[in-house]
């Protein structure tokens, strides 16, 4: 039985969906859906009907978008994304990118997923929106109906605030299935705890990876009034699960109701429980990539993180890097579960 306080908070959000209103947000309530990123069921939900503000899981739409350019041919991961002055404004979290400078569509792709670089995630949106982040964002929204999210709507490709751009935690589920199931070759982006830029390394937010046994990917996300979000997805055995918690109030009780929920949806689908990882020791594992028909070969280094369990959803200070080129735009990148494909190469509100 709902309580008081649920249904005063359904019936506002009720109320404003009817008025054509999507402002009902709830920081500190939290929407969850669970599902069998196999064949769909729905093995658990609470309010993931409710819309919210996405935050930086707006930037799987974002990778979406990029993952269907990638294998459609139209771009490269070693392609130069422009940086203009607009991406180069955006807010923190961001890597501090230059106008007039370049990094890679794979550089753009790793900031996102680690970082979830706001600056990076403008780029990467003007680069597919032909110069034009709002044209982007229509595209983002048009994907999203194409895919049944049908309560979601884009404004921009990072996720930072905009009062109209919304989503569910059913809809979000939607959209990581497609992730996983359509894109499996780029899949292995999601689980690569930092990267390093230039000589910085970059660490990821998602504290799943490290804490949660089967774990392998996908976003966080933090605004004020979006609260603290989480994507993740896991398998143990034979079961890939994925796991949407929106609203919660710290990025602690976020990890938490997220393992609950994905605790008592493996158990339902008869797979024995887990405890919590602690960090495994590092190990490095090297593999070389070279550009077809190209003038250039590069290496990237793989190693698992022993970094502390999460990096803070906090705006952070710009760093300045100077311009990057294809021959020095070779990609460090560190992974406790996935070795980079042969692929050849190419910044998250809060969160």
């Amino acid at each position: 039985m709902r309580s008081p306080f649920r249904k005063a908070l359904l019936l506002c959000a009720l109320t404003a969906v009817g008025m054509g209103s999507a402002r009902a947000q709830y920081a500190g309530h939290v929407s969850s859906f669970v599902m069998d990123a196999r064949t769909g069921a729905v093995l658990s939900q609470s309010d993931a009907e409710l819309q919210r503000y996405p935050a930086s899981l707006t930037k799987l739409m974002t990778l979406y978008l990029t993952f269907r350019a990638l294998e459609a041919h139209q771009i490269t991961l070693d392609q130069e994304v422009p940086v203009s002055i607009h991406a180069s404004m955006q807010a923190p979290s961001k890597l501090g990118l230059v106008p007039g400078t370049r990094l890679t569509v794979e550089q753009g792709i790793l900031a996102l997923v680690t970082k979830s670089a706001n600056d990076a995630a403008c780029a990467l949106g003007e680069f597919l929106g032909g110069g034009d982040e709002v044209r982007f964002a229509q595209l983002m929204t048009q994907q999203a109906r194409a895919l049944g999210m049908t309560n979601t709507t884009f404004r921009n490709a990072s996720g930072l605030p905009d009062p109209d751009q919304v989503t569910t935690a059913h809809d979000l589920a939607l959209l990581a299935q497609h992730l996983i199931n359509d894109f499996p070759q780029y899949y292995h982006y999601f689980g690569v705890p930092s990267f390093y830029f230039h000589r910085h390394l970059v660490p990821n937010h998602d504290p799943m990876l490290k804490i949660y046994a089967g774990a392998d990917g996908m976003k966080t996300g933090y605004t004020d009034a979006a609260g603290h979000n989480l994507v993740t997805s896991a398998i143990r055995g034979n079961v890939r699960l994925i796991g949407v918690v929106l609203g919660s109030s710290s990025n602690g009780r976020r990890s938490m109701e997220m393992a609950s929920i994905l605790d008592d949806a493996f158990a339902s689908e008869g797979v024995a429980p887990q405890p919590l990882m602690h960090p495994v020791a590092p190990r490095t594992m090297m593999i070389a990539s070279a550009r077809h028909g190209g003038r250039f070969a590069h290496s990237r280094t793989l190693v698992a993180s022993n970094r502390p369990m999460e990096v803070a959803d906090a705006p952070t200070g710009p760093r300045r890097f100077g311009r990057i080129t294809r021959r020095g735009a070779s990609v460090r990148m560190v992974s406790a579960h996935h070795v980079a494909t042969h692929h050849k190469a190419g910044r998250h509100p809060r969160g």
